[in-house]
Formats: C-alpha cells, sequence, structure tokens
C-alpha cells in the first residue's frame, strides 16, 4: 500500500476518467417535462458564469475555476472552441454544461451539473443524453470527462449508466478553497476541513 502526504492548506480526491466513442447504445431518457432545453450561451460574461457554476457546485466543491483571475478565465469561456449552455426548466437557469473543442476531434466534458432542488428527477439523464447528440452531431469522435470523490457519490455509475467507460484513475490534490476563502466555509459538508498541522519545533 502507498500513502501520499496532503500538504497543509489541501484537500485530496480519487480522479476517474471516463470516455465513450459512440453514443450510448441506450434507451434515450424521455423528456421528464415540458419547457427544458439546453441553451447555449454565446460570449459567457464572467459574472453570469461564476453565479452558474457556484450555484450548481460549490456544495461539491468545485473550485477549480474559483482560482483564476477573471481575465484569465474569460480567455477561457469566451474562447470559440470553448461552448457552454444553460440548462434550462422554462426561464430558470438549473445547471450548466461546459465542452472543450480545443482538441477536437474529442470532445471533453469538463463541467456537467444540476442544481441541488433539480437533482433526482432524471433531469440528468436526459441533459446528458441531449450532450452526446450535441457531441457526436458536431463530429467528436471521442467525448470524455473526469468526475472524482468530492463530487456526488454517485457520479461514476450515474455516467456508466450513460455510456461512458473508466479509463484512468489518479490522486489529485489541490488547496482547499474553503480555507482560502474562495467557497462557503459549510460547503462540501461531507468532506471534513483539516486543521493545518503544526510544524515540529527543530
Amino acid at each position: 500500500m502507498s500513502t501520499f502526504p496532503v500538504p497543509n492548506g489541501c484537500i485530496a480526491a480519487i480522479v476517474t476518467h471516463l470516455q465513450m466513442t459512440a453514443p450510448a447504445q441506450v434507451a434515450a431518457p424521455q423528456l421528464p417535462r415540458g419547457g427544458l432545453a439546453l441553451r447555449r450561451v454565446t460570449n459567457p460574461q464572467v459574472d453570469w458564469y461564476l453565479r452558474l457554476y457556484r450555484a450548481v457546485g460549490e456544495d461539491w466543491l468545485w473550485a477549480t475555476r474559483l482560482f483564476l483571475t477573471e481575465r484569465d478565465l474569460a480567455a477561457i469561456i469566451q474562447d470559440p472552441a470553448i461552448t457552454i449552455y444553460a440548462i434550462c426548466d422554462g426561464e430558470r437557469e438549473i445547471g450548466i454544461v461546459e465542452l472543450d473543442w480545443r482538441e477536437a476531434p474529442d470532445c471533453e466534458v469538463v463541467f456537467f451539473g444540476l442544481v441541488a432542488d433539480a437533482l433526482g428527477q432524471g433531469l440528468g439523464r436526459w441533459a446528458m443524453a441531449e450532450v452526446q447528440r450535441l457531441a457526436f452531431s458536431n463530429g467528436a469522435r471521442r467525448l470524455w470527462l473526469h468526475t472524482c470523490t468530492l463530487d456526488h457519490p454517485g457520479a461514476v455509475q450515474f455516467y456508466q449508466a450513460q455510456g461512458f467507460h473508466a479509463f484512468m484513475r489518479e490522486i489529485e490534490i489541490m488547496e482547499d478553497p474553503r480555507l482560502a476563502g474562495l467557497t462557503r466555509p459549510e460547503a462540501g459538508a461531507y468532506h471534513p476541513i483539516l486543521t493545518p498541522i503544526p510544524e515540529p519545533d527543530v
């Protein structure tokens, strides 16, 4: 068994990478109800993006975008090869999809998620089927993503049920965004904040 030290102020997760090379051969989910749509957001503004990113991901400690400067984040999300969609229920934005085509024909699902009160209604299955349709109809030969143990505990099983296959796992260590003041201290309550260990006296 191997162990890895986690530096003070950091948090560790197991990351699972999953992929597919053709649309899933599963029954297409029916539209759970009327008024649902994936709405493409062109030239997304940083304030809008971060609001939805936080609404969906803060409780799962999504934080990679929070460590970026506004300028660096804008350069990513406004890149023509990045396509961003709001998952909409009528006029309300209830989720986010971010696709990265910069290494086309590979397409990465960088972010995919719903706000808490939209979970458990079949909306994720419908939205992921739409993502697959969009990706492969636009020329993707490989659709891939990664999730980690900071995410919803059923995330890996969800993606496998949608036709993805795991191909790699690794350990990721990042600065704890709660200690960095980037998220609410109570976010990710399932993963306790570890008080920094004092350095030993010399």
